[in-house]
């Protein structure tokens, strides 16, 4: 049989309207203007529109496509779209014709009230806009349905406020574009126009057999497993993680890659993760907007591709019990118009002064805003994931290394620094092998937030999150620093000794924020506790963030949030925190009740039938039978009992209106123990019941049988 072959270069960003098409297909003038809008913020005007939109509609037509969308992303964690097709109305002859203006490029009009607003449109206020974000190309995505023209867009309401993740990280970027070239002008650099945050996301997932899948409610309706025993093997042997990329994963990657490169999406690396059936794609870097859009695809992209192929992808934080979650880290650096990074500290970054102003600028934000940050990675899949041994720890610090960390703490005990560590050769014992210069500094996979070379990772965000939101964070955090640092120097009469001076005090008085070692350890809790820096657990705790003076007065200032967007956020964190716990704890009483339960008292007839078998057939030794079936009665009576609190704990959580935080906090505190005290039985019993006899797929079905 014929092997598919073709060439990346060929199919890459073929259903994308990208620089190349718009060079092609539009006027001369045309793209000039397009230009000046996408890379010097000029405003769109109508005829420039409506002169995109027909070679738009036209280019996509040639793809088969024979609808567009307005596509967008709202606070639901998903994207949303509403088709129309390019048709108008009939002519006279029967016939109609194919028509897109540029009024509905530009704008569309989805219905507001029906997404999250957290009490910012009521449901009778119905009206909302899309509006065209053209600096994220449109592309044309093939499935079922044929061929659509998507258009990247922003979303908010009828009165202006965001409701979306787009808005804010646009005007995000615009605040650290202009507090970045305000900094560069203090160094003399004339030339760069603006400064655009660089963005890479790498995503982690599971696939597991679709067929299993359909078998168990609580993947179906929670993306995690509510209940499950662990096998006799999970993670311990470390034999997955890079291992040898199994046939049927390996099919599924390749489409998956194929997809993406005609959308544009520049998916570079994919292997083995440290659980069974895990797995990473990790694209190139984009700016900011486009990479979280580009992280949208990946992530419908997985999941679609997965059912065409009779397999079915977990985006969940936790999926499994027992062995590691998903994250997504998020890999953040800044970069001119003209390509300096900012984060570059160079082969001598003790001499680098540029660069350590930003440093300390970048402590200043993480340390003052930690709480933010850790609010921009809350969510309740996370819950599960983050402060264990798998995942970065509940309290924020920064990796610096070895090399970093030394010429800090120059500058923090004497005042300057003098020099910078070396990378050493690596001396590998074989004389065969190539030698070469290894790093400065090592690396540190248990930082929340680590200097990896030319840029931060910040490695807390989920797997099933868009990293819109921890992008709006750092931006807008640095950008404060940013800026009060330009206000300190703009009015310096000795810039030199003042940027020294500003350097040496940024270091000392974040240096609390820096940590090298290891965070999974509870010697680092009790440290961490020591210096002063915030340990927060879980959603709950973090949302509050949101709401400060503080959190308020950096977002207004930039006009990134609104107090009432910010409110509006927290309340929808909120609302859907107990909305998520609500339909888990109702997906576990659905099950016990109908499954795990009838499934245990047939188990333990037919064992009751067999003893009692044995007994009238002969005066045979049945007390290891009889233990076995008084074990399993105790365990099924404790799943009854557990099953009537939990079901008690859901009225008590559904009765309680109109505020929540209560409510909120009422799953936390009493549905969850709930949850967890009817799981603790039913996982005993699927290790004593006959495996035939159990109602689902175990998680050695699932996570080996791929």
């Amino acid at each position: 049989m014929r092997e598919d072959i073709f060439n990346v270069a060929d199919i890459f960003g073929e259903n994308v309207f990208n620089d190349a098409v718009m060079r092609e297909r539009l006027p001369k003038k045309t793209y000039q203007k397009m230009i000046e809008v996408i890379h010097e913020g000029r405003e769109l005007d109508l005829e420039t529109a409506d002169v995109v939109a027909h070679e738009m509609k036209e280019w996509a037509i040639e793809k088969g496509a024979t609808h567009y969308s307005h596509w967008f992303q709202p606070l639901t964690g998903v994207t949303a779209e509403k088709h129309d097709s390019f048709i108008t109305a009939p002519m006279s002859n029967g016939k109609v014709l194919m028509s897109f203006s540029g009024k509905e490029l530009i704008k569309g009009e989805p219905d507001a009230s029906s997404f999250p607003s957290g009490g910012l449109r009521a449901t009778f206020e119905a009206r909302g806009y899309t509006a065209w974000d053209c600096t994220s190309p449109a592309f044309v995505r093939k499935d079922a349905a044929g061929a659509t023209l998507c258009i990247p867009t922003a979303f908010c309401s009828y009165t202006g406020e965001a409701l979306d993740q787009k808005t804010p990280l646009l005007r995000s970027m615009e605040a650290i574009s202009e507090q970045s070239i305000r900094l560069l002008r203090l160094f003399g650099n004339q030339t760069s126009k603006r400064v655009v945050p660089s963005v890479g996301a790498e995503q982690e997932y599971f696939i597991v057999d679709r067929e299993k899948y359909l078998q168990r409610k609580d993947l179906i309706y929670t993306g995690r497993t509510l209940f499950g025993a662990m096998p006799p093997k999970g993670q311990e042997m470390d034999d997955h993680y890079f291992g040898a990329i199994r046939e049927r994963i390996a099919a599924y990657m390749k489409d998956v890659n194929e997809e993406l490169w005609k959308l544009g999406v520049s998916s570079k690396t994919q292997h083995n993760e440290v659980a069974p059936a895990q797995h990473e794609l990790a694209p190139i870097y984009a700016e900011a907007n486009v990479a979280v859009d580009h992280n949208q695809l990946i992530m419908e992209t997985l999941k679609k591709v997965a059912g065409r192929q009779g397999l079915q992808c977990l985006l969940h934080e936790k999926p499994f019990a027992g062995v590691n979650g998903s994250g997504k880290h998020n890999n953040w650096s800044l970069v001119t118009d003209d390509g300096i990074n900012l984060l570059d500290p160079g082969k001598t970054p003790h001499e680098n002064i540029q660069f350590l102003l930003v440093l300390g600028c970048v402590l200043q934000a993480v340390d003052r805003h930690a709480d933010l940050l850790r609010e921009s990675a809350a969510d309740v899949g996370n819950d599960h994931r983050l402060g264990a041994d798998e995942a970065p720890p509940a309290i924020i610090s920064v990796f610096l290394g070895e090399q970093l960390q030394d010429v800090v703490t120059q500058l923090v005990d004497t005042g300057s620094a003098t020099h910078s560590l070396k990378g050493e050769r690596l001396e590998t014992g074989v004389r065969t092998l190539p030698d070469f210069m290894k790093d400065a500094t090592d690396r540190n996979r248990t930082s929340p937030f680590a200097f990896t070379g030319n840029k931060f990772e910040f490695r807390m965000v989920g797997s099933q999150d868009s990293v819109g939101e921890p992008n709006i964070v750092l931006n807008t955090i640095v950008a404060e620093a940013f800026a009060e640092a330009c206000d300190e120097l703009e009015q310096a009469e000795d810039f030199d000794m003042a940027v020294h001076n500003l350097i040496k005090r940024l270091m000392r008085e974040h240096e609390r924020i820096i940590f090298n070692g290891n965070g999974y350890s509870e010697e680092w809790v009790d440290e961490a506790k020591r210096r002063g820096l915030p340990n927060i657990k879980t959603m709950l705790d973090a949302i509050p963030a949101l709401t400060t003076d503080k959190s308020v007065a950096l977002f207004e200032k930039f006009g990134v949030f609104t107090r009432a967007e910010l409110e509006s956020r927290a309340e929808i964190e909120y609302e859907q925190y107990a909305k998520e716990i609500n339909i888990e704890a109702k997906t576990m009483i659905d099950i016990a009740t109908k499954q795990i339960i009838p499934a245990v008292i047939q188990y333990a007839t037919t064992l009751g039938n067999s003893i009692n078998t044995i007994r009238s057939a002969c005066d045979a030794d049945v007390s290891v039978q009889t233990e076995i079936l008084m074990e399993v009665s105790d365990l099924l009576t404790d799943t009854k009992v557990s099953l009537a609190r939990l079901q008690d704990a859901v009225n008590q959580g559904v009765a309680i209106k109109g505020d929540n935080q209560a409510r909120a906090k009422f799953y936390q505190d009493e549905v969850v123990t709930a949850m967890e005290a009817l799981r603790a039985p039913v996982d005993k019993l699927e290790m004593l019941v006959d495996k035939e006899a159990w109602p689902m797929p175990s998680y050695g079905d699932l996570i080996f049988e791929v």
